[in-house]
């Protein structure tokens, strides 16, 4: 059944047309994710399907009767209202309480808010959430959604995705992140100069599909060819699931890849990296830490010992709230901790890019703001000059001589990144770096820390990024210590469900009926309860020690690999002990593989 039509619809913002004679439709069950850059139309696009813009010229028509709901990018709550009675529109308790599916939503978007809160006492993620759980729990034909994964961690998102996959509704969901558009799209339009391109499959069929187009009529520049050679490399090396949706053939694609490289050439970054760093990056010895202080606010660590070192590439996951960016800013020197010791490599040149927008100067020019930092940079083997850079990071032309006064929210936050790169940091910290950027923008900066040598620190809820540039991911589940994960965010979200707890924003939130709805919710049935159970006492007591000592060589490994690293630095002109160091480096990184299958293995039977 059709749902919305689009006839010959055009729309102007001044001199620059959004959309072009655009005409589409939108079907019953559609799950569609709309991609483009930044500026380009997307928001207008959603604002004309759902009725709440009128365009220029054209025809929109909607199908009789037909419910909407929609998720703009600000919000209509009444500061007066409490939350409860917004989200859930003054039904009575007895009433929603009843209802398995209000309770999952309020559980998993609202587990920290007290519902008798008045909406005005909400941050802005807050009253975010609060208005993506009033548009979830209402009954809807079509729900438009605009980059909803905003202000949600990486569990939310996760939960999010499995929500609306097991909807009815059509979806229409505007969004830059990439994991949640495979998760939830089977097609994906793309705006792009006033027109909509069409393509079957999520983010990874349309990648394939839009570098096939290029091939057939070879009409895409060189440096654009390359960079989706490079995105559909790591998409085909990447998990299986990632490349599940395609509706059509890809071997033509695939054509493309034969001689691809891998994204990053490991080995030889390693060796820069230690060559800037030494030894010593960070150690971090028997630390505690709390997030607001010593002795203040939730305990972040207890009594921690990790090392990182040169040329890791680390993902930092955990809860909002949980202390990742407490972490960053232990390793920036801005917070002490409470006991222990942090050790910082002296060599170490760190860049830390923070959730809070540093001050520049309003008045100046774009490329001004860099060029006083540098003006050329060596990324990899190859020179660039700020100019260039800036083009990369989506300032092209004119955009370069605009002032910083006149900057978006997302424009400041690329160009406070591009300057801390300037600087020629051998230590990046990043603390949500892909907040406002569009995915053009996303594939040219994760191109270009490919060929960046030194170690790199990131948290982001932004699943698909920190998969694509860390080599390995670490969290923060609450216990106060750093958790290896070998399985990366799969294992983190198979961990957290199985805990069979409340969540943090759960556990650590409000008083009154969010928390007691949380709790319903997490003691119910399914897989994640069920996880780990059938194993007696003992052997339970057996497969936790087994799963010690495995941790145990793996830290010793870690540590072995680290001194490899060091000793293959200070090796670099003797090739004959360089090529003995680099054959001990890939057997330890064997036994490494080995022994985190192993332990894969015995955490699953744990339920862990």
């Amino acid at each position: 059944m059709n749902l919305v039509n689009l006839e010959s619809v055009s729309h102007s913002y001044g001199p620059k047309p959004l959309l072009k004679d655009v005409s589409l439709g939108i079907e019953a069950g559609d799950r569609i994710g709309v991609v483009g850059r930044n500026g380009g139309g997307k928001t207008t696009l959603i604002s004309v399907i759902a009725g709440n813009l009128k365009p220029d010229s054209g025809r929109v028509t909607h199908n009789r009767g037909l419910h909407v709901g929609v998720l703009s990018q600000g919000d209509d709550l009444d500061p007066a209202r409490a939350v409860g009675d917004i989200v859930l529109d003054d039904r009575p308790e007895h009433e929603w309480a009843g209802d398995a599916g209000v309770r999952e939503i309020l559980a998993n978007l609202l587990g920290d808010i007290d519902l008798s809160s008045p909406a005005g006492s909400l941050s802005g993620g807050e009253r975010r959430r609060t208005a993506l759980a009033r548009l979830l729990i209402g009954e809807h034909d079509l729900i438009i959604l605009d980059e909803p994964t905003n202000h949600l961690d990486i569990e939310a998102i996760d939960w999010l995705a499995r929500h609306l996959s097991a909807r009815k509704s059509a979806l229409l969901v505007v969004t830059h992140d990439r994991w949640f558009l495979d998760a939830v799209s089977t097609r994906t339009w793309e705006v792009v100069d006033g027109a909509v391109e069409r393509y079957e499959g999520g983010y990874a069929a349309y990648v394939l599909a839009k570098a096939e187009r290029a091939r057939i009529a070879a009409a895409s520049e060189a440096r654009r060819q390359n960079l989706m050679r490079k995105e559909i490399a790591w998409l085909r090396r990447g998990p299986p699931a990632r490349t599940s949706k395609p509706k059509f053939r890809i071997e033509a694609a695939q054509a493309l890849i034969a001689d691809e490289p891998p994204a990053r050439e490991s080995v030889e970054l390693v060796k820069f990296a230690a060559a800037r760093l030494g030894r010593t990056v960070y150690d971090l010895e028997d630390v505690t830490l709390h997030a607001g202080g010593p002795g203040r606010g939730p305990q972040v660590l207890d009594h921690c010992t990790w090392q990182f070192g040169p040329g890791d590439r680390i993902g930092l996951i955990g809860v909002n709230g949980s202390g990742k960016s407490s972490v960053l800013r232990l390793l920036a020197g801005t917070v002490r901790p409470d006991s222990g010791r942090l050790v910082q490599g002296k060599t170490v040149r760190l860049a830390h890019l923070s959730q809070e927008l540093a001050e520049l100067d309003p008045a100046r020019r774009v490329l001004e703001t860099v060029e006083e930092i540098r003006k050329f940079i060596q990324v990899g083997k190859k020179e660039w000059t700020a100019s260039q850079l800036l083009e990369r990071l989506g300032f092209k032309g004119e955009a370069q001589w605009k002032v910083v006064g006149d900057l978006s929210g997302g424009e400041r936050r690329r160009l406070q990144l591009l300057r801390l790169l300037m600087d020629d940091p051998n230590v990046l910290l990043l603390d949500e770096p892909t907040n406002d950027l569009d995915i053009e923008t996303l594939n040219e900066l994760e191109d270009l820390l490919d060929g960046w040598p030194g170690t790199l620190i990131v948290v982001s809820h932004d699943r698909y990024f920190l998969e694509r540039v860390a080599d390995r991911c670490v969290a923060l589940l609450g216990d106060g210590r750093l958790s290896m994960l070998p399985g990366g965010v799969d294992e983190y979200l198979q961990r957290r469900a199985s805990g069979g707890a409340l969540s943090a924003r759960a556990a650590t939130g409000s008083s009154g009926s969010a928390t007691s709805v949380a709790s319903v919710t997490a003691t119910g049935s399914g897989p994640a309860a069920a996880a780990g159970a059938g194993l007696s006492a003992k052997e339970e007591r057996e497969l936790r020690k087994e799963l010690s000592r495995l941790e145990r060589q793996l830290d010793k490994l870690g540590d072995r690999e680290t001194r490899l690293h060091a000793s293959m630095a200070d090796a670099a002109a003797d090739y004959g002990r360089l090529a003995e160091l680099d054959a001990d480096l890939k057997a330890v990184q064997a036994e490494k593989e080995s022994i985190e299958a192993e332990w894969l293995e015995v955490a699953d039977r744990l339920g862990e």
